[in-house]
């Protein structure tokens, strides 16, 4: 079984057999922002099993408290202490890494730019608390539109001149999590042994899954109907969500688990054991300035940024088809930002 078929299980598994005072273990402190929505509060659950984690700051405008309280009761090493709003500066004091999940979910209807008329200020100034209090984390960017908030923060940044891009990624985790699932599921395979690369942005066609680098080892034959139907079906898939839950809700449940995954390992990276990951990052890989891709995760964050390698005729036409619209997304974020100067 790969890490990741295992995750869940063996981590907590570890986590209550380690405390954080054991001798060998590197203390890491992980701040998650916006954690008492739907997304945080799950995500919460998840890195207080995880045996990296030694301090866990919640942070939200409000409600932290209680999930702080009920996070605690497990019985894993790591401690636990929510965080308000007026109290920012705590929760991300020391922080190594900061995984930011707030902003307003999806709803039935609307956009990716609706959602960026809400979630871009709040990214902005959660940023701006981290430049000051926690310069040198890791930063994890879920808000979304993903495509539009990391260059957001990127540029945040720059302007408060703390900027390091091998520390700043957005998380697309959820898009080769759904690969893999739904691929596993039409040829029969076991999940957690297969792998689907997934490129481009987080949005729509931006999201490209390279089905033709699919494994396992042994190539799987796909119909081109059937790349079609899964491609379509990866890059659609938080709106399955959102409609198979009638307006309560969006994709929250998946996404914490695939936030866990991806912090696992940038924390596994950053205690001297590098990993690889797909990751929306500062590249060159493209004409997009913003490209998600493989990266070597290592001691600093991105250690490494991986070209596409081969990929099919019907993948090359769905990258260039992608381009201008993820080109399209970043500029939305640069001006937004160049505009709070």
């Amino acid at each position: 079984m790969s890490r990741n078929a295992q995750y869940l299980l063996a981590m907590a598994a570890h986590a209550r057999a380690m405390t954080s005072g054991a001798e060998g273990v590197v203390k890491r402190k992980v701040a998650i922002l916006g954690a008492a929505g739907g997304i945080g509060q799950s995500l919460s659950l998840l890195m207080k099993m995880n045996p990296l984690v030694t301090d866990l700051a919640l942070y939200d405008i409000g409600g932290t408290p209680g999930v702080a309280a009920d996070v605690s009761h497990v019985n894993t090493g790591a401690q636990v202490k929510g965080y308000e709003q007026g109290n920012l500066a705590e929760a991300l004091r020391g922080a190594d890494l900061v995984i930011m999940p707030a902003g307003v979910p999806r709803k039935p209807g609307m956009t990716r730019d609706d959602l960026f008329n809400i979630n871009a200020g709040i990214v902005k100034g959660l940023v701006e608390g981290i430049a000051k209090h926690a310069p040198g984390a890791v930063l994890n960017i879920i808000s979304n539109p993903v495509n539009s908030t990391v260059p957001i923060a990127a540029e945040t940044l720059k302007r408060l001149g703390v900027y390091d891009k091998r520390k700043l990624m957005g998380v697309t985790t959820l898009d080769v999590v759904r690969a893999k699932t739904f691929y596993a599921e039409l040829k029969g395979l076991e999940v957690g042994m297969v792998d689907v690369p997934v490129v481009g942005g987080h949005a729509g066609i931006t999201i490209l899954p390279l089905f033709s680098q699919a494994g396992p080892t042994a190539k799987i034959a796909l119909t081109d109907a059937e790349i079609t139907a899964l491609t379509k079906r990866t890059q659609e898939g938080g709106t399955e969500v959102v409609l198979a839950k009638a307006g309560k809700g969006s994709a929250t449940l998946s996404m914490a688990y695939a936030a866990a995954l991806f912090a696992d390992s940038v924390l596994h990276g950053l205690n001297g054991h590098p990993c690889t990951e797909y990751s929306y990052v500062d590249s060159t890989v493209t004409s997009a300035p913003y490209f998600a891709s493989k990266v070597k995760l290592s001691t600093e964050g991105v250690e490494k940024v991986f070209d596409l390698g081969e990929i099919s005729e019907y993948e090359k036409a769905g990258l260039a088809a992608l381009l201008p619209d993820l080109i399209a997304s970043i500029e939305v974020g640069l001006d937004y930002a160049k505009k709070q100067v």
